[in-house]
């Protein structure tokens, strides 16, 4: 019978192997297993933890963003570069002051370029841009910068995106859209790009050389500027709303995919809910910290300037400061604590810590976390906010 259950199993059969294996052992050869498999070499190639990188060369950009082309530092053991998809970003490990600190920035070179030892960043000065700022000053023609592995979704996938992306870009944003831009003109990537890039006046169009460059090779990719301060002959005015979005999308379907500061992201939002786009074709690249928490609709206000923060890690525990309106891995930053991070918007989960007493604050659209993560208190410090004194267990990072 189908429900049967085989009652005949009897455990002195698997006794009776025993022989068999240990003859078979005795037979096998004495040579000795090896110390590292391929499988963990690819995946150290693909998914290094850390890649220490030379500046070999420094292109200034205006008065106010520089472009930085790095090579492998084979001195400290990188041999290359680890492979990314158009898209990716990298964090950079920085030490300012008393403060250690880890910053995203997207790789703005094409794919193919990393196996031949090079990665591009482009760093824009930004209002209050801690990070970006050192770095502006600071790095130099043969400096030394400690890099993560690639990291990151906003990438073109053919399974899930039309074959047409419809690119909105604001300021920096645009280094991953050239990145792609790149990949479409040498055949990594197969698809089409028409990129909708927003800036002030002309004259603050950062790439815009290359990026012409890129589209005068290729049909593939199309470069349409929208200025808002200023009107010039050959370029769209104004705002990237709902109808230039239509005017230059392609009738057959798209991918929208935006990146650009969070003000961008919420005028351009409430337009492309009147384009009627499946929520899966429209993508955002992550756009950094929530720098005013009090300006969410979910904030519930604070009594108090600044709080008291204790953080255990391993056998340490010490107290620091953290003030009101900055998050907790700031603050863990800024007393020098080493806390692991990646995206900095709440997403990707990298600096995942336990919350052990206190009330914090996180905003409804920042909090990405799984529900095994809200159940246990589970918080993301880069979009975790003191409400009062707080607690947290923080797990180690080197």
């Amino acid at each position: 019978m189908a429900n049967e259950v085989n009652l005949n199993l009897d455990p002195r059969g698997f006794m009776n192997i025993i022989p068999e294996r240990m003859a078979a052992i005795g037979g096998a050869p004495d040579t000795p297993l090896p110390l590292e498999y391929p499988t963990n070499r690819l995946m150290r190639a693909f998914h290094p933890e850390w890649q220490y990188a030379v500046i070999t060369k420094v292109e200034t950009h205006g008065s106010d963003a520089k472009s930085y082309t790095l090579a492998p530092d084979k001195d400290m053991g990188t041999e290359s570069f680890a492979y990314f998809s158009a898209g990716q970003y990298v964090c950079v490990y920085l030490t300012i002051g008393g403060s250690r600190l880890l910053r995203p920035y997207s790789i703005r070179s094409a794919p193919e370029q990393a196996p031949k030892g090079v990665y591009t960043l482009t760093v824009k000065r930004a209002v209050d841009g801690f990070a970006a700022d050192f770095i502006l000053d600071h790095w130099t023609e043969g400096g030394k910068v400690v890099l993560t592995g690639p990291e990151g979704n906003f990438t073109y996938e053919p399974l899930r995106d039309k074959e047409h992306i419809v690119g909105i870009a604001g300021g920096s944003g645009i280094t991953p859209f050239h990145s792609l831009a790149c990949a479409i003109a040498d055949g990594t990537e197969d698809c089409r790009l028409t990129l909708l890039y927003g800036s002030r006046v002309a004259g603050d169009i950062l790439l815009k050389d290359e990026l012409e460059a890129i589209a005068a090779k290729t049909d593939k990719v199309r470069i349409v500027h929208v200025l808002s301060d200023e009107q010039v002959s050959g370029y769209e005015h104004g705002f990237i709303t709902a109808e230039l979005i239509r005017k230059y999308a392609p009738p057959e379907g798209y991918s929208l995919f935006l990146c650009g500061p969070q003000a961008m992201y919420e005028f351009c939002d409430e337009q492309i809910k009147t384009l009627g786009l499946p929520a899966r074709l429209v993508r955002h690249e992550l756009f950094g910290e929530c720098k005013t928490p009090a300006d969410q609709p979910d904030y519930p206000g604070v009594k108090g300037e600044s709080f008291n923060l204790t953080v255990s890690c391993r056998d340490e525990k010490q107290t620091i400061p953290c003030k009101a309106g900055e998050s907790l891995l700031t603050a863990l930053e800024r007393a020098g604590i080493a806390a692991p991070s990646r995206c900095r918007s709440g997403e990707c989960g990298f600096c995942h810590t336990k919350l052990i007493g206190g009330e914090v604050y996180i905003p409804a659209a920042f909090d990405k976390r799984r529900l095994a993560d809200v159940t246990f208190d589970q918080i993301h410090p880069c979009v975790t906010f003191p409400l009062g004194d707080a607690a947290v267990e923080l797990p180690g990072q080197r």
